[in-house]
């Protein structure tokens, strides 16, 4: 069931679909019944109104969620350039041997990465992941091996930051992860299919309110579409540019 919510376009159709037939379902029970007495109405519109809330709420937090996760991925791809950026210009306090075999793994580190924001997933996201760990495990070899053999603060210096373009991968890595739990996607979308029943069998003239019962699942499949788009970084329409990884490659590979 998770893995429906990190398909945008499937999210608008499942949702849509769902709600349309439970507002024709209310509307099948609405004419079924001859007479409903003005105290029963009243009823009706206060459970259909506070159920609707209550969505607009859930949906209105669960936006905000997406958003902020969406800002954190943003975030941590400046850290992640910046991080190689600054250990880039920290090999220049090793060897001319060692700084260059450092440069050149970074360069291919940070076409890894690229690889990592661009790609859609599958196979490909395996091997870059594959590599992306290879070339880590490089990248700390090649400034454990001289900071070991000559212990000094310029070397600790090197090797703090080795150890931030480590980290600054695995923050990105734990942000990407990071999606608006299910159960939450769950209890949205059954709020939603209530509320859609309850305006369906409150439609006093149902012949004349086809057209009206497809407002409500419309715009609220919409706005799943949206949560769901921002929170799919992979399969979104709206996805996390690398601008500063494009930028620093650019600059690196320009030297």
């Amino acid at each position: 069931m998770g893995t429906i919510f990190r398909m945008p376009l499937l999210v608008l159709g499942f949702t849509f679909l769902l709600m349309w037939l439970a507002a024709q379902l209310g509307g099948y029970f609405r004419r079924r019944e001859t007479q409903i007495d003005q105290e029963a109405y009243q009823d009706r519109d206060l459970v259909v109104a506070s159920t609707l809330t209550l969505l607009a709420l859930i949906i209105g937090f669960s936006f905000s969620m997406a958003i902020e996760r969406y800002d954190q991925r943003k975030n941590y791809e400046e850290a992640e350039a910046n991080a190689i950026g600054t250990e880039w210009v920290r090999a220049d306090l090793l060897s001319p041997a060692d700084a260059t075999h450092v440069r050149k793994l970074l360069k291919e580190y940070l076409d890894q990465r690229l690889l990592y924001y661009q790609i859609r997933g599958g196979s490909e996201l395996q091997r870059v992941d594959l590599r992306t760990a290879e070339l880590q495990s490089e990248l700390w070899a090649a400034v454990r091996t001289p900071s070991t053999s000559q212990p000094t603060p310029v070397a600790a210096l090197v090797l703090s930051g080795m150890n931030d373009v480590l980290n600054s991968q695995g923050y990105t890595q734990a942000a990407w992860w990071n999606r608006i739990p299910p159960g939450a996607w769950t209890l949205m979308v059954l709020i939603a299919i209530c509320g859609n029943a309850l305006v369906g069998y409150g439609t006093h003239r149902i012949e004349s309110g086809t057209m009206r019962l497809l407002v409500l699942p419309v715009v609220l499949s919409l706005a799943f579409f949206f949560i769901a788009d921002i929170d799919s970084p992979r399969r979104g329409v709206i996805r996390v540019i690398p601008q500063n990884l494009l930028s620093l490659a650019q600059s690196l590979h320009g030297q």
